[in-house]
């Protein structure tokens, strides 16, 4: 049995979208994937409501940005804190966290959710400095609009509120990429099991955009 396939791989959020990407991209690998979500019946085969609050900060509900920090900054913090002490038994350790092209723009009336995924690349960095001396490598995977049925969902409101057809609402967030096409979630996946594995064991605290080259959140 090779390194890779002993490798044991905790995905959290991991029923739907990119995550359910992930898990399968590590098993076929030979990896022993454990997967933990919110949603009973995401880990059954449906897919994961993500949380997300629509409004400017002037309108933003106080009780809806609590409940975002609690879920991608505070649940992030508690899960990588209960695993630290298991992967400092491993001669391989990795973490992989992730963020999003909202963490490197700002996002209108997504203020939560931008704040969270800048939140998490200080956090990657802190991990990084703080575990290093245990060989625990530590990186941020950015990810720009991913394709799939969330993303087509996105273009149906936004096209329903602008008076544009969806094509339309396509290509006005495709103009900023430089790649004319959203991001596959199997992609993302291929990264994270990169980093994860011997190939990637000299990096860590890195922040690796995967969004076609996008220029802005919007």
């Amino acid at each position: 049995m090779t390194a890779q396939q002993a490798q044991k791989v905790l995905i959290t959020a991991g029923a739907g979208g990119i995550g359910r990407a992930m898990a399968a991209a590590f098993a076929a690998t030979g990896a022993r994937v454990h997967v933990c979500d919110l949603d009973a019946k995401a880990l059954d085969g449906l897919r994961a409501q993500m949380p997300g609050t629509t409004a400017s900060v002037a309108d933003m509900d106080p009780a809806a940005w609590d409940a975002v920090l609690r879920v991608n900054l505070t649940g992030t913090f508690t899960v990588t804190q209960f695993a630290i002490p298991h992967l400092k038994q491993s001669s391989a350790a990795s973490i992989v966290v992730m963020s999003s092209l909202a963490g490197r723009f700002g996002y209108p009336n997504r203020s939560p959710y931008s704040t969270t995924k800048w939140g998490l690349i200080g956090f990657t960095k802190t991990l990084s400095r703080e575990l290093g001396e245990f060989g625990i490598r530590v990186n941020a995977i950015l990810p720009g609009a991913v394709d799939g049925a969330r993303l087509q969902q996105v273009f149906q409101g936004r096209a329903a509120a602008s008076g544009r057809t969806v094509a339309e609402e396509q290509a006005a967030a495709l103009a900023n990429q430089s790649i004319k096409r959203f991001v596959d979630p199997a992609d993302i996946a291929a990264l994270a099991v990169f980093l994860a594995s011997d190939a990637g064991r000299s990096i860590s605290g890195q922040l690796l955009p995967i969004d076609g080259d996008s220029q802005s959140a919007a």
